[in-house]
């Protein structure tokens, strides 16, 4: 039976699948090899372009031997003298009919005949559960559902199939309870055999109409559909044809006239019948050729294991498993580009690199368009809800893997950026220092942050995918460029901070200049400047502190003007400025304490002391040097001078005004702290007393510039020089003029005179007497006595020596008188006496020190 047919169980080969495939086999096994049946009529790929048929009815009415004729199929027909049963399960087959019509009327491509063993067959016997199970999935499966019925059989219950048709009815009004919306609907096409035209076909359409619409009424309905028609779930078509036996030729003209009919229709209205073909769009499962095989399984398996039959979720079920097969399939492609880029980030994250992948925008969306466009064209023929959600799920699975990636991306770019905005502002501004300090901070801010905003903004819109909304990057870009704001507000921080170093710096040198000139001024009282003895203090000493304030003050104002100026230039904000202004103040502030302190360490304020002492000690009130007399007043200068230089060591002691006798005002110069004062900013800021209170130190302490113990430690130590410079004086007064008696020169006179009148009436005598009273003058004058005297006095001490050593000689020689002294006889030689052997008094020099010469 149907030997030339691929059988349920067989390893069919492409010429079995010639003539069609036994789908179901009498023992209710399905066959696994339809879709290599659909895949070799190549029917698998047409997608929702076919359309399946189905006949049933009575065993041995001449179903095959219909659809040989209506479609060129192979299937087995009843023998005529063995009269059994030839289709045993359900059997499949192409339609093999020219599609093209002499007249020109074309059948619908790819048309699927199922050929169902027929019902009330006596080799089954009472068991009528096979031919149920058939007729419902012949009805799940199959767009139209040709009842094959003899002429003499209309109008019985049992030979019409009404029996079967209840209970398909039952079944199906069951399936339209569960999902009302995908139930399609079906058509049932009677073909009345045998049709010798005593009644007409229109008599007996009603007839089965009538029939019908009874069974219809009698089923049970569930609760909502107790109003429900036959019409609304099925459609009917009637044909009619001759006896093949009696009439072979009108029989075979009949049967090429219904092939006619199965091609694609339409209806104008819900009411009306359809017109053209039997293929109504309604009729169509929507279940895709390559997926009927499963699909047809599914309810297979449903059927024959008593399970409540549910079409709808058998769709779902094929759509489940077909999407996630396409899906699988698509997702491979999809890798071959992704996994290398997910790779290469993987690494750079290992490395601790940061690295941002070139097109990456365009690999990841255009990856993603092919996958999305592959699954829709492979998967849209399924469940229209299963395949939305898988489709919705497979995106979800790639966004969740191009978002891992776009976000690093996006990562990598950031930090990059920021790196790079910092850097370039760094460098921008290095070299407008070397170029001489002519650069716009503000200006180089805004061009590199405006570059890399571009550079940003162009990286994430190229990571932009059309209608995926989290590809709106807009956040990390608001997210980016607050941070280059951060990035900026830092840099311009910090470039204040170079600028109040600057600033401060210059305000050390010109207060270093200033406040030393100010010190320097208090030992400068020679010349008549006004250091008197006695009397108020110059200008040079009562007003110090005064200068050395409106100094401070006016050099700081400056400071804060050219600060400010240049702040401006940054942009930065008037709490910012501010703030510099507040630390410059202060800084200002303890660099001018730290001068002062220079100026007022102990070796420095005992000079400057010595000086303004010596100043008022050793010169007169016209600033002429004094020479000190034995008849001036050395003690009275001295004692007045001391004094004088006494009183500055308290005025220095503390910081005051001459004006108010107070401390200037050192918290309203300072101000108070601003409101946008940052931690960071106090970091580096020395207390000062009167402005921080909560140090504990009060104005009066900070403007203390000299301790007490310091203060009379300084007292001791000048009283200690004054009094060397004292003594001093007094020594070269006392040492000056020699003081001899007057009455001495009357004696002198009186005892001379003889003598003094003698030179005089000798003339050489007389010009010997005044040459060498000139000489002496001369000499007196140009300090040239002492150096006289000494060689006067080196050559009487070389003469006496010469002497002796002449008269060593004599009687060393003379043998007469060494003997008469016992003198022993000379040894060696004569040492000889010579200027080179003798000191600078004339003595001779010992042989030790003539030695050591050498």
């Amino acid at each position: 039976m149907n030997g030339h047919f691929a059988a349920v169980g067989d390893r069919p080969s492409a010429k079995n699948y010639e003539h069609g495939i036994q789908i179901i086999d009498e023992d209710k096994a399905f066959t696994t090899n339809l879709n290599d049946y659909l895949t070799e009529s190549h029917v698998a790929e047409a997608g929702f372009n076919y359309h399946l048929i189905s006949v049933f009815g009575s065993q041995s009415t001449g179903k095959s031997t219909l659809l040989n004729h209506l479609f060129k199929t192979d299937f087995d027909v009843m023998s005529e003298t063995a009269r059994r049963q030839t289709t045993k399960g359900i059997w499949m087959a192409k339609n093999k009919r020219d599609s093209t019509h002499a007249d020109g009327t074309k059948m619908a491509d790819n048309i699927l005949v199922m050929d169902v063993e027929g019902t009330d067959g006596r080799e089954r016997g009472e068991d009528q559960d096979f031919e149920r199970k058939s007729a419902l999935f012949a009805l799940a499966t199959s767009e139209v559902l040709i009842v094959n019925i003899w002429e003499h059989q209309v109008g019985l219950y049992q030979g019409a199939n009404m029996g079967l048709l209840k209970t398909v009815f039952e079944v199906n009004l069951q399936l339209f309870l569960k999902d009302r919306q995908s139930q399609t609907r079906s058509l049932l096409f009677f073909v009345i055999r045998d049709h010798i035209g005593n009644t007409p076909l229109a008599n007996l359409r009603d007839t089965l109409i009538q029939d019908l619409t009874r069974i219809w009424s009698t089923i049970a309905k569930p609760q909502g559909l107790e109003n429900s028609k036959i019409e609304d779930y099925f459609d009917f078509a009637f044909a009619a044809l001759p006896h093949k036996i009696l009439q072979p030729d009108k029989f075979l003209q009949e049967v090429d006239k219904l092939s006619k009919r199965f091609t694609a229709g339409h209806r104008s209205s819900k009411d009306q019948e359809f017109q053209g073909g039997v293929f109504l769009p309604e009729y169509h499962r929507r279940i895709p050729a390559d997926g009927l095989s499963v699909y047809a399984s599914g309810v297979w398996d449903q059927i024959v294991n008593n399970k409540d039959l549910d079409l709808p979720t058998q769709q779902e079920l094929l759509a489940q498993f077909r999407c996630d097969e396409i899906s699988r399939e698509v997702l491979v492609a999809f890798d071959a580009v992704i996994a290398p880029l997910e790779e290469q980030q993987a690494e750079a994250t290992r490395l601790g690199k940061l690295v941002v992948l070139p097109d990456l925008g365009a690999a990841g969306s255009g990856a993603r368009e092919k996958c999305v466009k592959a699954f829709e064209t492979q998967a849209s023929r399924y469940h229209k809800g299963v395949y939305t959600a898988k489709r919705v799920d497979l995106e979800t699975k790639i966004d969740a893997r191009l978002k891992a990636l776009y976000q690093t991306q996006l990562s990598a770019a950031h930090k990059m950026g920021v790196a790079a905005f910092g850097e370039a502002v760094t460098n921008a501004v290095k070299a407008g220092q070397k170029a001489g300090g002519t650069y716009e901070f503000a200006e180089i801010v805004e061009k590199q942050k405006k570059k890399t905003l571009e550079v940003f903004k162009k990286e994430a819109q190229s990571l932009l995918i059309q209608g995926v909304a989290w590809t709106n990057f807009k956040p990390q870009y608001r997210m980016f460029e607050k941070e280059l704001d951060e990035v900026s507000a830092r840099l311009r921080k910090e470039e204040m901070r170079r600028l109040a170093i600057r600033v401060e710096r210059w305000v050390r040198s010109r207060l270093g200049d200033a406040v030393g000139l100010e010190f320097n001024k208090l030992g400068s009282g020679r010349g008549g400047s006004g250091a008197p003895e006695s009397g108020d203090k110059p200008a040079s000493e009562k007003d110090l502190w005064d200068r050395v304030w409106a100094a401070f003050v006016g050099i700081v104002r400056e400071a804060e003007t050219r600060f400010s100026d240049r702040a401006k230039s940054f942009e930065a904000s008037p709490e910012e400025v501010e703030v510099g202004l507040w630390r410059l103040r202060r800084k200002s502030w303890v660099a001018l304490r730290e001068k002062i302190e220079e100026e007022m360490m102990e070796s420095n304020i005992l000079m400057k002391l010595r000086e303004n002492f010596e100043d008022k000690f050793r010169y007169d009130d016209e600033g002429v040097p004094r020479i000190w007399r034995p008849t001036d007043d050395i003690e009275g200068v001295y004692t007045r001078a001391r004094e004088s230089t006494l009183a500055l060591i308290p005025l220095l002691a503390k910081f005051r005004l001459a004006e108010t006798q107070a401390a200037p005002d050192l918290p309203g110069f300072i101000g108070v702290q601003p409101k946008g004062t940052e931690p960071e900013d106090e970091e580096d800021l020395a207390p000062i007393g009167g402005v921080d209170e909560e140090e504990g130190k009060s104005l009066e302490e900070e403007v203390t510039v000299l301790g007490e113990s310091k203060r009379q430690d300084l007292v001791v130590r000048f009283k200690k020089m004054a009094d060397g410079v004292y003594v001093e004086a007094k020594r070269s007064a006392i040492g000056g003029i020699t003081q001899v008696p007057l009455y001495f020169y009357a004696v002198l006179l009186v005892l001379g005179w003889n003598e003094i009148v003698m030179v005089l009436r000798n003339p050489i005598l007389f010009m010997l007497i005044l040459i060498l009273g000139s000489g002496t003058y001369v000499a007196y004058t140009l300090n040239l006595l002492g150096p006289m005297m000494q060689m006067a006095n080196a050559a009487s001490n070389q003469a006496v020596e010469i002497g002796k050593e002449k008269l060593r000689e004599f009687l060393e020689s003379n043998e007469t008188v060494r003997q008469a002294i016992a003198m022993p006889a000379k040894q060696g030689g004569s040492n000889g006496i010579n200027l080179d052997r003798l000191d600078s008094k004339g003595k001779k020099v010992s042989q030790e020190e003539d030695d050591d010469d050498f």
